[in-house]
């Protein structure tokens, strides 16, 4: 047995333990871990914004790889610290746990909690820069790998202040990738720009001479707007609620459409709170009683119509939540729900006070959302009757799986799969490639229903859709429960063709819609069935498309090849299927993922919508790239 003494305890000083482990700070080392490196340097500027002290912050990718932030606020201080007796800054960029965001005197809110923000930056960086700008003076310093390489030294005079950070990421800790993504900063971006009015956010790429610049006035009413584009609105404004009760600041707006879904962004202190917590919880609350109280004392409907769920009351809304909250609580490092039990009172009185109102002098608003929230309320019950009959017609077969499935043998879902297949005839191409193990066979002939133009009602009655979601075994909407899911990885396997992508589109929508944690989790796949086979002498070559044909063809020659096109996966023999589509160990597959979710919405919005004005331009401006674009 090995010795375990106090010589095998090891102890991690200064910036150690980040570079040790620096996926406790920034969550992974992959491409999400390396644009979070940026992201807390962009936090200290906004929250400089937040104090009243900044108005521009400016981000530059440079073609070197390095990115080069600069806000105008206050300038980190540049004093010996009294403790440690080294200069503020040093303290800033060495020391976890070491900031002003503590005391609520320099920074009243702050997205950073912890004091570890820049300093992580600082840890992973090959090479770190720093300018100040204050009292008069610019200060400079140089670091490498979070340790000093020179002193502060006061570098010329000047009437500005501010801070300018340029790094490099350390490609010893990112061994992944080192490459910042325009799109996805500019993403983030955006959003503070739109969660803080005033602040103008300059975005500048110089490997492709993009430049960008954020800046709303409207603030979350902007986003809003934005949100809801391509979509029939209700009422041409969006409404603004804003009040500060006991130092927390509560911001709400809000904008109805003629769709059948909910899209509420939760945030505070400008960190996206993905699964809600106390603030949405509040809105909620305040928005369901205020609808039904309004509905009842100045629409007089019949009483059974008045019965509205929240859900009834949310149909169709967009809204922006946004708090700032002195002393945040959120559940978990990843700050992805609210904690404060006081900020959903808080919020609650704002909606009421706020909301009642608005109401009270826009009644042709209220009556058209109280007539849509009717009309949900109708749909719901429908839904519900419909989900008890499909309940019904399962308890009556013989067996509760639907009779196309083709279910495989492992029972652990982790080790399982399903192919959902087009048609009959592709599925018994499949049935006969596959390993009956571990993947089960769903065949689903012709396209499913669209389900971005209708109500849950219509989707328990597409025979297709409940087949699919009996298989998949997680139920949809309130009833969904991702621990139910019987196959750890849903491939979609259509025709590498027009129909096939139609196909693979409309799968994308019910999942996005319906069953959405099964994206964000990973268990989405879209498969990459080879559009040709080619024959030189007893070698098989496969090409998923034309582009990828003419490739292969300079590669083996064009001389005495045979070249089949497939039709479909029908035409496929099963050897060729399980070669090309269905084997794990030479399969090509996506899985599919949500990088931007406010992309998403608006992408599907436009592609599966009813608008047919926003689809037309978008497949106008992309048609020239639509050939080889994969769904």
């Amino acid at each position: 047995m090995t010795n375990y003494t106090a010589e095998n305890i090891q102890v991690l000083e200064g910036l150690d333990a980040v570079r040790k482990r620096p996926g406790m700070y920034i969550g992974d080392t992959s491409i999400r871990g390396l644009h979070h490196l940026v992201y807390e340097i962009i936090d200290n500027a906004v929250d400089e914004h937040l104090a009243g002290h900044c108005k521009n912050i400016s981000l530059i990718i440079d073609k070197d790889g390095s990115i080069t932030v600069s806000d105008d606020g206050r300038g980190i201080p540049v004093d010996i610290h009294p403790q440690l007796g080294i200069p503020a800054v040093e303290v800033v960029l060495t020391k976890l746990h070491a900031g002003g965001k503590f005391d609520h005197k320099t920074y009243k809110v702050s997205g950073g909690l912890h004091g570890v923000g820049v300093t992580v930056t600082n840890a992973l960086s090959k090479v770190l820069d720093i300018e100040i700008k204050r009292e008069g003076f610019i200060f400079r310093q140089k670091y490498e790998k979070g340790k000093p390489v020179s002193a502060l030294v006061k570098d010329g005079e000047t009437k500005e202040t501010g801070t300018t950070i340029k790094f490099i990421p350390d490609n010893e800790i990112f061994q992944e990738t080192t490459i910042f993504s325009f799109d996805i900063l500019s993403q983030r971006l955006q959003e503070l720009a739109y969660l803080n009015k005033g602040l103008k956010i300059n975005v500048k790429d110089l490997r492709e001479n993009k430049d960008v610049i954020f800046f709303y006035e409207g603030g979350i009413a902007s986003f809003v707007i934005d949100l809801n584009t391509n979509k029939q609105v209700l009422h041409k404004d969006p409404i603004y609620l804003h009040e500060e009760v006991d130092s927390i600041i509560v911001e709400v707006a809000m904008q109805y459409n003629d769709s059948y879904r909910e899209l509420v962004h939760s945030f505070c202190n400008n960190i996206n709170t993905v699964e809600g917590g106390s603030h949405y919880t509040g809105f909620t609350k305040a928005l369901t009683r205020i609808i039904n109280d309004y509905a009842k004392s100045s629409l007089g409907g019949k009483k059974d119509e008045l019965k509205l769920q929240g859900e009834d009351t949310r149909e169709g809304l967009v809204a922006v939540i946004s708090v700032k909250v002195p002393d945040p609580q959120f559940e978990g490092q990843t700050k992805t729900k609210l904690g404060n039990s006081e900020v959903a009172g808080i919020v609650e009185r704002v909606v009421n006070k706020k909301l009642t109102e608005f109401f009270e002098i826009n009644p042709k608003i209220v009556k058209s959302i109280i007539s849509k929230c009717i009309l949900s309320a109708k749909a719901r019950e429908a839904a519900r009757k419909a989900r008890e009959l499909t309940r019904r017609k399962s308890a009556l077969d013989s067996s509760s799986l639907p009779g196309k499935l083709t279910d495989c043998q492992e029972k652990d879902p982790a080790k399982c799969e399903v192919y959902i297949v087009e048609g009959d005839s592709a599925g018994g191409s499949c049935k006969m490639a596959r390993d009956r193990k571990f993947q089960a066979i769903l065949p689903v002939f012709g396209k499913i229903l669209n389900v971005e133009k209708t109500r849950m009602s219509k989707v328990y009655a597409s025979d297709k859709l409940a087949d699919l979601i009996t298989a998949l075994g997680t139920g949809i909407g309130d009833e969904f429960d991702i621990k139910k899911l019987r196959y750890g990885r849903i491939l979609l396997m259509q025709d590498s063709d027009t129909d096939g992508n139609h196909i693979k589109t409309l799968f994308l929508t019910f999942f996005y819609r319906y069953m959405k944690e099964l994206v964000e989790n990973g268990h989405i796949y879209v498969t990459l069935p080879p559009l040709y086979s080619v024959k030189k002498g007893i070698k098989a070559y496969y090409a998923r498309d034309d582009k990828a044909l003419k490739e292969l063809l300079d590669k083996i020659g064009k001389e005495n090849v045979i070249i089949q096109r497939f039709k479909g996966l029908g035409e496929m023999n099963p050897d060729q299927l399980w070669e090309t589509t269905m084997n794990p160990e030479t399969r090509v597959m996506k899985q599919v993922t949500i990088e931007d979710a406010v992309q998403a919405e608006k992408m599907f919005s436009v592609l599966m919508g009813e608008e047919v004005e926003p689809r037309r331009e978008f497949i106008y401006e992309n048609a020239l790239h639509a050939k080889n674009i994969d769904v």
